[in-house]
């Protein structure tokens, strides 16, 4: 009798010898190895099955004879005769069937050993996952804050101001981190009212794309993104002017200066004149803007030239809240305490504008003292080369990052390797690298006189960054290495804290970036109101 194999058997045996030839030959492929391993440890539990006998290498007589389905599928079915019991039917009918596969198909499922091996990459997070808030603790109004609700605008805002001014002390806030804020009492409960309280209403006039059309990409996508979150939002937005206690006006000056602007001209005057025909359109046509000549309307404006396109209309040089990315104190038309410096944020992706954020090296991966590379335009720049250009080791100052060194070392990788992030100005005061430090948990230093940090009314920025004076940039390696690892381990900590601060978000989220911006806006509008208490107490 021939002793006739199964083709698993062939398959199994040809396996273990073309694996025992690559062990020779010190080519060793481990997922054939493990799937080898994987068929011979369930082929020996099943031999020790008595109720298998597919492997078997005995005679395969007429009674016994394998039965295939698509070529695919063996049944090892005993066929029985007609007299037989019922009882070995139904133990029959209850076999599992096994799969096997026939030679050929056994034979290519071997992987070819001239297949180019896969590069394994290490994993990495390309978004940051923002953790679900705590559910809040309803928060039960009082008395006076019910009366306020029913307040004519001017008077509730009389109410927030007088509000603040006796905000209960915080020490610790389960919320909010305090060492970053000049007054988390002031702010918690500036916050508070702001939530209660305020409405906005949006201008639906002007024509897309300068209106109601957000530019969400690139280094002016701040402008867009909130107008985008604000124009969809629901708890802020009023439809009744009347209510409203600020008056929002949604164009985007990236967008005018798409389809205004003539390339090659150096003059920007017609973006002016253009925002003033439209603001005297919205006096004509309500009311609102001549009732307090502007002071409750505000424009968010990211483009660098949103300061110069308000020229041409006093009243919205003078008068309006202006958020602006571009807040210079030496040009006259930024001012403190009414408008609103606006963090530059660089969004490479709409559609995910946490991607790429976030996962920065720990403090004992990052050898770079300092960090720098962009285009050398503006005053400072060239000044910040010329002194430590190739000059140290510790401090990586480069032009553009050049080719051979990006190859090695991202400009992102550079920015979590390193302690310090410079940001010099560039053309203007404003820069996206210092928003960029904070998402990469690099401790941002700010070189750029005259620029009003974003957030400062309510952030204490001493905190989290470093602030270094133009003339001081011969001394700026000095200036760092003064700072003790202490210090600079809290500052560290606390960049990491207040990340939360300057993130967008498809859906906001209370304390994020859009929140903030809003609540400086709301801010800014308090201390504009001049009110006396004694007229306007809601428990008088």
């Amino acid at each position: 009798m021939v002793n006739i194999k199964s083709p698993l058997r062939l398959f199994i045996e040809d396996s273990i010898k073309e694996l025992i030839r690559g062990f020779r030959r010190q080519r060793i492929k481990w997922r054939n190895a493990f799937l080898l391993g994987s068929i011979m440890t369930t082929i020996v539990v099943l031999l020790h099955t008595p109720t298998f006998s597919v492997f078997s290498d005995e005679e395969e007589t007429e009674s016994s004879s394998p039965i295939y389905l698509n070529g695919s599928l063996h049944l090892n079915i005993q066929i029985v005769s007609s007299d037989a019991k019922v009882e070995n039917f139904h133990a029959l009918r209850t076999r599992t069937p096994i799969v096997q596969l026939n030679a050929s198909e056994a034979s290519g499922t071997v992987i070819s050993r001239k297949r180019r091996k896969r590069k394994k990459r290490k994993k990495t997070k390309d978004e940051l996952i923002l953790p679900d808030p705590p559910p809040e603790q309803p928060h039960v109004l009082s008395s006076s804050e019910r009366r306020a609700l029913s307040l004519p605008p001017k008077k509730a805002l009389t109410y927030a101001k007088l509000e603040i001014q006796r905000a209960p002390e915080i020490i610790n806030d389960t919320d909010l981190f305090a060492p970053l804020f000049r007054n988390l009492s002031v702010f918690k409960r500036s916050y508070e009212l702001m939530e209660l309280i305020l409405k906005v209403y949006i201008y639906p006039d002007g024509e897309k794309p300068i209106f109601h059309q957000p530019h969400l990409n690139g280094i002016y996508a701040s402008e867009g993104w909130f107008m985008k979150l604000m124009e969809s939002n629901t708890q802020f937005v009023t439809k009744n002017p009347e209510k409203a206690h600020l008056f929002y006006m949604p164009y985007s000056v990236k967008q005018l200066q798409t389809s205004i602007f003539v390339p090659g001209s150096h003059n920007i005057k017609p973006l002016s004149i253009f925002l003033r025909d439209y603001v005297n359109m919205l006096s004509t046509k309500y009311p609102f803007w001549n009732r307090t000549h502007g002071s409750d309307h505000f424009l968010v404006a990211c483009h660098d030239w949103g300061p110069y396109t308000v020229n041409e209309h006093p009243e919205l040089r003078r008068n309006t809240i202006k958020a602006l990315c571009n807040a210079d104190l030496s040009d006259g038309i930024f001012v403190p305490g009414k408008d609103v410096s606006l963090p530059e944020t660089s969004i490479r992706n709409a559609g995910k504008p946490l991607r790429n954020i976030g996962n920065g090296n720990r403090v004992s991966q990052r050898p770079i003292l300092a960090f720098f590379a962009g285009n050398l335009h503006g005053r400072v720049r060239p000044k910040l080369l010329k002194h430590w250009r190739n000059k140290d080791d510790d401090m990586k100052i480069y032009g553009p990052l050049p080719h051979n060194v990006a190859r090695k070392m991202t400009y992102v990788q550079h920015m979590k390797s390193s302690k310090y992030c410079l940001c010099p100005m560039g053309y203007e005061v404003n820069s996206p690298r210092i928003v960029e430090a904070i998402y990469y948990e690099c401790v941002p230093v700010v070189i750029a006189d005259n620029f009003m940090l974003p957030f400062s009314d309510v952030l204490d920025w001493s905190a989290f960054s470093v602030v270094v004076p133009e003339k001081e940039i011969p001394r700026l390696k000095e200036i760092l290495l003064e700072i003790p690892m202490r210090r600079y381990l809290k500052m560290q900590s606390n960049v990491k804290m207040v990340q939360r601060h300057f993130l967008w978000s498809p859906k906001p989220r209370k304390y994020d970036v859009f929140h903030m911006i809003l609540h400086s806006i709301w801010f800014n509008l308090l201390n504009q109101n001049q009110t006396s208490f004694d007229d306007h107490n809601p428990d008088s």
